[in-house]
């Protein structure tokens, strides 16, 4: 068996995880491209600037998609829902937040999110909220009161803290204050990459200590070589995290847009979703990941990239969704 055969196998064989896609919920093609890519589950942003109504309507929304592709995907609240779909072929659909904002000020609302499938929530998106400071504020003074007691409420329920778009300050106490392993779903390493979404040396190695897991980020913004970069740069991302981190606690996040329109990034990268802020760089429209791995269905050729850097089966397994699927499984279920 060739080496390429023997790298589809292995990544036909794995749970794979995507811990963080932003792509357009409404275009069929992303469906499609995620099940084409045998991707096993992934965690869908639903809510990043949203008010309460208006997360409520993204998940009533997520409901009716359930209906619409139901020979497709499948929700995902609990690690052996992932294991499920891995079986029946479908992609697993884990309810995701970008920001707290949803819940407002009220934090009993995290009950009621829970109860309709919201696993993973972000503490806040670039900008300061009622909980903490996002990564772009001029300033980061750290968690709240009522963002302290909110991450004692997702530990008491199950719901995996991220903190990828989270201020240094917010994100170390946020790690600290957890008593519960906590995740950076998409960011990579500053060190590699000298970017304020990129996380420190000091946030890893906290991370790492609580049991943690980051997600190598695959968004072109933050290579250095942006809308040029290639499979090729994503995994020197993952090398770069695995040498600082290790094995077991790295996987993959890729920040996936597929199909969305120039629209959207003018609304994520306003300010609180409303006032509109020019971008660092001029994206191009339509925006494209990296060459080789442009869509989820092009995911398997890290599995050929991973092998060919000397990865063994066991850490390919582990990097490609066995890491997440194990977090999972400790934040979730205990």
């Amino acid at each position: 068996m060739s080496e390429k055969n023997i790298a589809r196998r292995i990544y036909d064989e794995a749970v794979v995880i995507d811990a963080l896609n932003v792509s357009n919920w409404e275009s069929p093609a992303v469906y499609q491209s995620l099940h084409t890519g045998g991707i096993t589950a992934i965690n869908a942003t639903s809510a990043v600037w949203e008010n309460y109504p208006q997360a409520m309507d993204n998940i009533a929304a997520w409901l009716r998609r359930f209906r619409e592709y139901k020979d497709i995907l499948m929700p995902v609240q609990t690690a052996d829902d992932i294991l499920q779909a891995k079986q029946e072929g479908k992609v697993g659909i884990i309810l995701g937040w970008q920001n707290a904002s949803p819940i407002e000020n009220h934090l009993s609302r995290l009950d009621l999110f829970h109860a309709l499938g919201v696993r993973i929530i972000q503490i806040t998106y670039n900008e300061r909220n009622l909980l903490g400071n996002g990564c772009y504020e001029r300033t980061d003074e750290g968690l709240t009161n009522f963002g302290i007691d909110a991450i004692k409420e997702m530990n008491r329920l199950g719901i995996l803290i991220d903190l990828s778009h989270v201020g240094d300050r917010t994100t170390l106490e946020a790690i600290e204050h957890s008593e519960k392993p906590v995740a950076i779903t998409h960011a990579n390493a500053r060190a590699f990459v000298n970017h304020v979404r990129n996380k420190t040396d000091e946030a890893l190695s906290r991370l790492v200590e609580k049991g943690g897991v980051i997600g190598a980020n695959a968004f072109p913004a933050f290579f250095e070589n942006t809308f040029d970069a290639t499979l090729s740069d994503y995994a020197d991302a993952i090398d770069d995290l695995v040498q600082r981190v290790g094995i077991n606690h790295v996987g993959i996040g890729t920040d996936y847009t597929q199909d969305q329109p120039q629209a959207f990034f003018d609304w994520i990268f306003s300010q609180q979703g409303t006032k509109y802020k020019e971008r660092p760089i001029v994206y191009p429209d339509p925006l494209i990941h990296p060459q080789s791995m442009e869509t989820p269905d092009k995911l398997p050729n890290l599995a050929d990239e991973l092998q060919r850097r000397g990865y063994t089966e066991t850490d390919m397994t582990k990097i490609l969704g066995g890491n997440w699927l194990n977090l999972f499984q400790r934040v979730w279920e205990a």
